[in-house]
């Protein structure tokens, strides 16, 4: 018999500004225990329109109650990175995650070659996943894999880029700004970036700034989430409007 006295579970989004270096299940942990002291169910449903690396910041789009639904619409949203990539240095996960090595002494390319060089990543691309993810390989998660010494199998896969702006470049760092689609792995790109120009490709920084209509402007930060938390820092989102995105999966932007 249900409590008549309990509250309505809280069903809406909250864009949070992930900060280094926590996971985004993590988070959702977080949001999860401030709902349920706010009066929430004990079960309510947290998840998250598309995971950030520990070692990455930005835009995590969080899912509550029945907007949990719209997981896989909000992953297929376009997305916007800003990283800043090592040129001098490789490394087995193509982050910070393993220890950096050098690659010695080099011509260190121009700004103009680094641009170029971009200019090749830009459409529909193949692009391998790092051994260090967590992309499936005969049932186990490839980092997993990785970390016992072996190489997983891992084969490329299609990813849309829709466009690379080069930021900033003193060498060997290259700040790059990325708009990209679902399935994209920044760290591969660092490698893969390096690798055309005869040099390191370490990713160091990376930032999330949009999931389509998700922007880091608007996105709040850990430390500011109300505690405990209600309908009132939730977003919200009536069932007709939660209908209405799931039978529009483009209306994500």
């Amino acid at each position: 018999m249900s409590d008549p006295s309990a509250k309505p579970t809280p069903i809406g989004v909250i864009n949070i500004n992930k900060p280094l270096p926590i996971t985004s299940m993590t988070v959702c942990r977080i949001v999860r225990a401030r709902l349920v002291a706010g009066g929430a169910p004990k079960r309510v449903k947290v998840g998250h329109g598309g995971a950030l690396d520990p070692l990455a910041s930005g835009v995590l789009v969080i899912l509550v109650g029945k907007a949990t639904r719209l997981c896989e619409h909000i992953m297929h949203a376009p997305k916007t990175y800003t990283t800043t990539i090592d040129l001098a240095h490789t490394s087995e996960s193509h982050d910070l995650e393993q220890p950096k090595i050098a690659i010695g002494a080099c011509e260190p390319p121009s700004a103009e070659r680094v641009r170029r060089a971009l200019e090749r990543f830009v459409g529909v691309i193949e692009q391998t996943p790092p051994a260090h993810s967590a992309v499936k390989v005969g049932g186990f998660a490839a980092y997993k894999l990785a970390r016992q010494g072996e190489t997983p199998p891992i084969q490329p896969r299609p990813v849309r880029v829709d466009s690379l702006e080069l930021l900033s470049y003193v060498w060997p760092m290259a700040t790059v700004r990325i708009r990209c689609g679902r399935g994209f792995y920044v760290r591969s790109f660092a490698h893969d970036l390096g690798a055309s120009l005869g040099v390191g490709g370490v990713l160091t920084e990376l930032r999330r700034d949009a999931v389509g209509p998700f922007t880091l402007d608007h996105a709040i930060h850990l430390d500011d989430l109300g505690q405990p938390l209600t309908q009132d820092d939730v977003t919200p989102m009536s069932a007709e409007a939660l209908d209405a995105m799931l039978a529009n999966p483009s209306s994500g932007g």
